[in-house]
Order: structure tokens, then C-alpha cells, then sequence
């Protein structure tokens, strides 16, 4: 590792060179109480900036050892880290002058979740923060002056301020751990009484518009009803109040605009935690929840949807479905199916993006179209069973049918925002109707067998996979000849709905409990990992993705990037791993 002086000699070498002899500058160098990388040296000014990171030792920074050695702690005090070097960098941004992106500083722009990303990962020594500097120039010509004043006065400061603990409030740093903490315990409390989800009484549940997710103002603090309300003592706040939905089926009506998809969408994000004032930091749900939709036109890949589609006229095997243009109904049977083997146990649905002849069909269209004739069995008839032989609650939004009244364990009316237990009452007007069929024989869950076929690229190549969205990088073909190269899967990512890889398009958009679009490149990042390492055509859909998700938890973002780990992935559940891999029509 060289030290700082030599790193300031460097630049003064290169001062008013072309562009491309910055890339002299890469390498490590010691700035007395952190160490600096410059990773990957941008190719010209407009370029994407260079990607650096920086590494403090625990001796250095002082944090107390308490407040990352538990995961949840851990990752709540990366996110707190990563806010602050960002508010740091907005002080200095552009204040260096030049052409193209020359002054840039940047890193994750994180929203109301707190997620484990790789802009600030703490280990067991130490801690690493990544982010990108736009290196300065005039026009192509370097000038080292104002990239000497990023690197030997802004980044100094800012990472002072940022990284060591005596520089920080510790009331804050405490409250986001402290929080974090809470929130983990109620999702043990959630597993040890058979809950699937608990919204905190006073939480602000809607959202400010449709493009921002900060809470809105001057909306109807949530109150739980008094027959569903419990109390959760926590390690910090001690005694906290809110509804408990158990485990079963949970029906949400009401009238139009009165709230009930709002509670779902905050439902359906309860499976991350969220910081402090976002109104929904003690909204947590089941973290295996899976919000369920129709999603026509999606590809599917021998799915076993005999327990909801069967006899097809054209007589194809629904226990090994395929198909590149599903229908609503197909699309939402394979989702109920895929997400049982993603581990779900909890779906979240909306009747509002359900496919209807797939949710229920009347008796009266019963009568009209004889059960002989029609090959969808609907999810109202598999929803007991869904629960009882395999152990999968459901959380339904629903306004048009009655039908659902029958199987609901609690039934929740949302009135002006604020939700009533009504279940006693409906039972008892369920007495006075004709029930409808609410259950089908023949339940069986699919064994989950079902194999990959190898990928685009498949075999081992031997080199490492390129980091962030720059395309490609380069590796060793181990299996084209002994020094052959070739060229990595392209990964090219659309914000938090898409991504390609190669020429294939990844749609993402109707993966609802995707928070951040970097989550989206990370799945990026794990599918060309696994389309050229692991699609050989043995591994089922089940192993490819626990190996998959073995090795980030065990190794990090290391394998899946290339002599370096960029900023901007972030981490997402294993069950948008499986959303991911099942929409990969590659």
C-alpha cells in the first residue's frame, strides 16, 4: 500500500495529460486513519465516474462492538452510515470544476427501507464504504488540481464525519440500532404466536403521492380494533400496542377509498424495516410474505399448476406447464405455485390486479358453464387448504364477492381509514345465505423437482464477473481452450423494473416487493452468476437458488463482481431470487 504523498505526487505527474493516463492512479494508499482504493478509473470524463471505496478499522472508527454484531444491528448501522456520507457528499458535490461528470460525489441514495447494500458493508475488522468520484478534466485534459482538492480535502472530511463514531450523534446512532432491535424482536414475537403480520397503533400508513413513499401528512393514524390488539413488550420501547393478524385467512373490505389496499401495501412492505418517522417502522409482516397478481403475457417454465388449472382442451400437461405468453389466470396460478417454492408462507393479493376467473366463479356461472367444461379451479376453493395441509396464510383485499366470507378466519371492514373487526357479523350473515363451494378435492402440493435447462452460457468460465452496469468484463474460458477469452454476459439494468442480460429482457415490474432498483441489479448480478455457473441442466429451480443465495450470505458480493465490489447492489430476499429466475425466459 502506498501512502498518501505518493498518491499526491501521482496526481501532480499527471496534471494536464490526456484523460487515459489517470488510470496510472489505481491502486491503495494509507490516509492516516483510513485507507483509500481507487477501484476503477472512469475512461473519459463523460464516462460513468470511477468507482473508489474506503476502509476504516474498528480501533479507528470506536463504534461499540454491540451495535454490529448481530446481523439486524449490523445492517441498521451500515444504513445509518451510508445516509450520513451521502448528506456528507451533498455539501461537496460539483464543487470541484469541470467537463462531463468532473466534481461528481456519490453513493447510494437510500429510501425508507433499510437494506444491506454494498455501499457500506462492516465486517469483523473493519468498515467499507463505497461510492464514485467523477475525476476532473478539462475537456479530455486531466486537471489534477481539483481532483488533489476531492481526495485531500472533501473525502477526508466527509469520511471524518461519516465513519468515527466520536463525530457522530449518538442518540441517533443509537435510536437506528436501538429501532432495528425492536423491529427484530417483533418478528420473533410474530413466529412464536403464530402471526402473520402486526401495524403498530399511530402508524401512518399512507404514502405522500405515487412517485414518493415518504408518509403524508395529515393522514388518519392507524388504531387497531379492540378484539385483535396486542401488546408486544420490546427490548427498547418497551410496551407497544397495535393489531395482531394471526395466522389463517384474512379478508379486508370496505367500501372504495376507504383505506384497504392502503393497509395492503403497507403489509406487503412490512417484510423490510423502515427508519425512523416513516410512519410504518412498526408495520412488520411475515418476511417470507409474497405479494401475488395476474401478470399477463409472463413466461413460465414447467410449473405444476394441476392444482388450480386441469383438462385444457388442447390436452397439455398442466403438471409441467410451459408457455411464453401466459393469460391472467395461468400467470397467478404459476405465481401461488412458485411461491410455495420460495418458501412463502403468507400471500399477500388484491382483488383490484387479481385475475377474476381465477379468484371465483359464481354459482350462477356455475350453472351456465357445467364444471366439466371449465378447467380453472378457483383460488377461493384452494385457500383452506392452502392454509391447513400447507401451512400458507392468505391476506386478501376483496370488494366485489361474498364468496370470501366463507373460509375467512377475520374479516376486517376498513371505514374512513380505520379498520373494525366485523367477523362475528358476518359469520352470522353467512348463516342466511347459500354457501358457495369454498373447496376442492384432489390437494396436492407439487414436489418442486422441476430442473433448469443450462444456460446461455453455461460451464464454469474461470474469470470473475464485471461490477455495476458497465456491460462486461473478461475471464479465462476454461472450457473453450486453454487461453481463450470471451466476453461475460452484458447486464444492462432499467431502474427497479427491469434488467437485461445478453439480449434477454428480465421483467421485473410486477414484482411488487422490490424496494430499490438496486436490488434489481443485484438480481442482475445473480442471474449471470447463475446462468454461466450453475444452469447445467441438474440443478432444480430450489437448488440453483439456495446455492445462489449461500454463497452472497456466506461470501458477499465478491463472486458475483470482478476484481471489484461496486457500489450500488443491494440485497434482496430469496423470494425475488425465485421471481427473478422464473421470469428469466433465457
Amino acid at each position: 500500500m502506498k501512502s498518501s504523498s505518493e498518491l499526491r505526487t501521482l496526481l501532480r505527474s499527471v496534471d494536464h495529460k490526456s484523460y487515459p493516463a489517470y488510470k496510472s492512479l489505481a491502486g491503495s494508499y494509507q490516509f492516516g486513519n483510513f485507507m483509500l482504493f481507487i477501484d476503477h478509473v472512469q475512461g473519459d470524463p463523460f464516462a460513468s465516474p470511477s468507482s473508489l471505496h474506503v476502509e476504516i478499522l474498528h480501533r479507528d472508527a470506536g463504534f461499540p462492538e454491540a451495535y454490529y454484531a448481530q446481523a439486524p444491528a449490523r445492517i441498521a448501522l451500515q444504513d445509518h452510515l451510508t445516509r450520513q456520507f451521502s448528506s456528507q457528499f451533498e455539501d461537496y458535490n460539483f464543487k470541484a470544476k469541470g467537463s462531463g461528470k468532473s466534481g461528481l460525489l456519490s453513493i447510494t441514495r437510500c429510501g425508507q427501507e433499510v437494506l444491506e447494500r454494498s455501499a457500506c458493508q462492516i465486517t469483523g475488522q473493519k468498515i467499507i464504504a463505497r461510492f464514485h468520484v467523477g475525476f476532473p478534466a478539462f475537456g479530455r485534459t486531466i486537471n489534477a488540481g481539483e481532483l488533489e482538492k476531492i481526495l485531500f480535502d472533501f473525502l477526508p472530511r466527509c469520511v471524518e464525519n461519516s465513519f468515527f463514531y466520536r463525530k457522530l450523534d449518538p442518540k441517533k446512532v443509537e435510536q437506528a440500532v436501538f429501532l432495528s432491535e425492536d423491529q427484530q424482536a417483533i418478528r420473533e414475537y410474530l413466529k412464536e404466536h403464530r402471526l402473520s403480520a402486526f401495524v403498530a397503533n399511530g402508524s401512518i400508513l399512507p404514502r405522500k403521492s405515487g412517485v414518493s413513499d415518504l408518509p403524508m401528512r395529515g393522514s388518519v393514524p392507524f388504531t387497531s380494533p379492540a378484539s385483535m390488539e396486542e401488546t408486544i413488550i420490546l427490548p427498547h420501547r418497551g410496551e407497544l400496542k397495535g393489531m395482531a393478524i394471526h395466522e389463517g385467512i384474512t379478508l379486508i373490505v370496505g367500501g372504495g377509498y376507504h383505506g384497504k389496499s392502503t393497509l395492503l401495501e403497507a403489509l406487503q412492505m412490512g417484510v423490510y424495516n423502515h427508519i425512523a418517522g416513516d410512519g410504518r417502522e412498526y408495520v412488520i409482516t411475515d418476511d417470507t410474505a409474497l405479494k401475488l397478481r395476474a401478470e399477463d403475457g409472463r413466461s413460465i417454465r414447467q410449473v405444476d399448476i394441476s392444482l388450480f388449472i386441469k383438462d385444457l382442451p388442447n390436452k397439455k400437461d398442466t403438471a409441467c406447464f410451459s408457455t411464453e405468453d401466459a393469460s391472467g389466470s395461468t400467470s397467478q396460478a404459476a405465481g401461488v405455485i412458485e411461491g410455495i417454492e420460495a418458501g412463502a408462507r403468507l400471500f399477500l393479493i388484491d382483488e383490484d390486479t387479481s385475475a377474476t376467473n381465477f379468484m371465483v366463479r359464481d354459482e350462477f356461472m356455475q350453472q351456465v358453464i357445467s364444471r366439466a367444461k371449465e378447467p380453472i379451479t378457483p383460488f377461493l376453493e384452494r385457500a383452506r387448504d392452502l392454509f391447513e395441509k400447507a401451512g400458507v396464510s392468505t391476506i386478501l383485499v376483496a370488494g366485489s364477492s361474498g364468496a370470501f366470507f366463507y373460509i375467512a378466519d377475520t374479516i376486517l371492514q376498513m371505514d374512513c381509514y380505520k379498520p373494525v373487526d366485523i367477523t362475528g357479523q358476518v359469520k352470522g350473515l353467512c348463516k342466511d345465505h347459500t354457501a358457495p363451494r369454498i373447496q376442492a378435492p384432489d390437494f396436492k402440493i407439487p414436489d418442486f423437482l422441476r430442473s433448469l435447462a443450462p444456460g446461455q452460457r453455461g460451464g464454469r468460465s474461470g474469470g470473475r464477473d464485471s461490477g455495476g452496469d458497465r456491460g462486461y468484463g473478461r475471464g479465462r474460458g476454461g472450457d473453450r481452450g486453454a487461453g481463450s477469452r470471451h466476453e461475460h454476459m452484458k447486464i444492462k439494468s432499467f431502474g427497479k423494473d427491469s434488467f437485461s442480460l445478453d439480449k434477454e429482457n428480465v421483467d421485473l415490474r410486477y414484482v411488487e416487493q422490490l424496494a430499490d432498483s438496486e436490488q434489481t441489479n443485484a438480481l442482475a448480478h445473480l442471474l449471470r452468476y447463475g446462468a454461466e455457473q450453475v444452469m447445467d441442466g441438474k440443478k432444480t429451480v430450489r437448488q440453483t437458488v439456495n446455492w445462489l443465495y449461500d454463497t452472497l450470505e456466506k461470501k458477499g458480493w465478491e463472486p458475483f463482481c470482478s476484481s471489484y465490489v461496486p457500489c450500488g447492489l443491494t440485497k434482496p430476499r430469496i423470494q425475488e431470487v425465485f421471481a427473478c429466475l422464473n421470469r428469466y425466459r433465457g
